[in-house]
């Protein structure tokens, strides 16, 4: 009571809450199904991405190792009318390279196919 001998009506804390705005005030009060669907966002959305780009990746790596195996064929060492000299080609050598380069390109294929079949089950086509 007030020294009139009124009452003074007291605020709670809901009401208090609802005359105040911004995104503060939003965060603090929202809902735990809220923070959940806020959360289960962020974290599919950061996993979508990261998924896709190591899928951009593989593929990018899989074109390069294939051009350097097709750039192995050119054996032009300074113009496109020159050949290299037989004395200076290391037979052995462009075999483990090549087969070397095989296995890699296999690899990341199989990586890419893994990663795509994944990306479709976690995320959709």
């Amino acid at each position: 009571m007030s020294e009139t001998g009124a009452t003074v009506p007291v605020q709670t804390a809901e009401d208090t809450l609802a005359g105040m705005k911004g995104a503060f005030v939003d965060s603090l009060t929202r809902g735990s199904k809220k923070i959940k669907a806020d959360r289960a966002v962020v974290i599919a959305e950061s996993a979508q991405l990261v998924y896709k780009r190591t899928i951009e990746d593989l593929q990018m790596d899989i074109k390069t190792a294939q051009r350097e195996r097709d750039n192995m064929l050119d054996l032009s060492p300074t113009t496109s009318d020159s050949l290299e000299l037989a004395k200076n080609f290391n037979a052995a050598e462009f075999v483990q390279k090549d087969l070397k380069l095989g296995v890699q390109i296999r690899e990341l294929q199989i990586k890419l196919e893994i990663a795509q079949a994944r990306y479709g089950v976690l995320f959709g086509n």
